[in-house]
């Protein structure tokens, strides 16, 4: 660490402290993750390495937030640690919303759409490199001069193959989630991504999060209430997951009565990521290709 100085904390997760520091050999302000260990038998946790690992893999994208070293150092106790150096961005998408609009309150259209074009984009990278992200969230998406998104915290990201391998379901911060993963799928793939980018868009439009339960069970009745109840028809077996039970029957919600200042054309587009059967969801690529898309292609 002889090259690098910490001089705040800006956060904890379930991996590791995040600091503020400097790099002193050029100045350049740098983000530090240091990775969390819980006995010196243990060294460094897996899900480091493999953070590490998928970010030398895609990191050169300007959609993703870049890798810039990884250094070992020691504790006065002298027990041995390791920090990942990413470039420094000081404003997350949720803290970018708040500070721009207020508390509550969606991004303009354009920006908006801009926001969840570069997404796209970074997640098209992170899928055509074999990795899921798995943990997509406003707190996630760093946001560099007010008008380009970064996709950072790539801890609970894997790496996916054909044929699928099965994973586990304990991923994405709940609001996030997608609903084959609340019933207990061991199988998923891509598609949990693409739920994500839908929660992000309709809060990037509204202002708020459009999913909010307090416990798995909750999450499904959120998504339920609005999207409606699926059944064998919608989603050819969703009663065959392990976590299915006999969940109230709702109809699907018009989402320009839950979203009145939405336009319509942002609805219909948003509705393609939130499809209950992941199969029916739109593809990365669908996405990308949207007219919802065609004023702006050009500027990437």
């Amino acid at each position: 660490m002889e090259n690098y100085r910490r001089t705040e904390i800006l956060g904890q997760g379930a991996y590791g402290k995040v600091y503020k520091g400097q790099d002193i050999r050029t100045g350049q302000l740098v983000a530090l993750k240091r990775a969390l260990t819980t006995s010196e038998e243990e060294g460094v946790p897996p899900t480091t390495l493999r953070e590490i690992s998928i970010l030398k893999s895609i990191s050169e994208c300007e959609f993703v937030v870049k890798l810039l070293d990884v250094v070992s150092a020691r504790t006065k106790s002298g027990k041995s640690i390791l920090y990942i150096i990413f470039q420094f961005l000081d404003c997350d998408l949720k803290n970018f919303m708040v500070s721009s609009k207020g508390k509550g309150k969606g991004l303009d259209k354009e920006i908006a759409k801009e926001f969840c074009y570069q997404l796209l984009l970074g997640l098209r990278h992170c899928h055509n490199n074999g990795i899921m992200h798995r943990d997509l969230k406003p707190q996630n998406l760093l946001v560099e001069n007010k008008r380009k998104i970064k996709i950072a915290d790539f801890g609970l990201s894997r790496n996916f193959s054909i044929p699928l391998g099965k994973y586990t379901h304990e991923v994405v911060t709940l609001w996030y989630r997608a609903p084959e993963i609340l019933l207990g799928a061991r199988s998923y793939s891509t598609p949990i991504d693409i739920w994500s980018v839908g929660c992000i868009f309709a809060e990037i439009l509204s202002g708020r999060p459009i999913f909010c339960g307090e416990s798995e069970i909750e999450q499904l009745l959120a998504i339920f209430r609005i999207l409606g109840t699926p059944t064998e028809d919608t989603w050819p077996g969703v009663k065959c997951f392990k976590d299915w039970h006999e969940f109230p029957q709702w109809s699907p919600k018009n989402l320009e009565i839950i979203f009145p200042k939405i336009d319509k054309e942002s609805l219909e587009f948003l509705q393609s990521f939130l499809r209950l059967n992941p199969v029916k969801r739109i593809t990365i690529i669908e996405a990308i290709q949207n007219k919802y898309f065609d004023d702006i292609r050009n500027l990437y």
